[in-house]
């Protein structure tokens, strides 16, 4: 599952789109990984300050 860096995360949005299968979700000040995540790597790609990490 991709682990997100609360303090690195700027919220910008970018990355909730991007999503295949729907798994981010972003509330005001907080970004949500949820368990339908695949593991995919495009919202850690596509993350401008590095703030999503992919997890063994």
């Amino acid at each position: 599952m991709v682990v997100v860096n609360h303090y690195q995360c700027l919220h910008c949005g970018g990355c909730v789109g991007l999503c295949p299968v729907n798994a981010l979700t972003l509330y005001e000040l907080h970004l949500e990984v949820s368990e339908a995540c695949t593991e995919c790597g495009i919202c850690v790609k596509f993350c401008p300050v590095g703030a999503l990490e992919g997890t063994p």
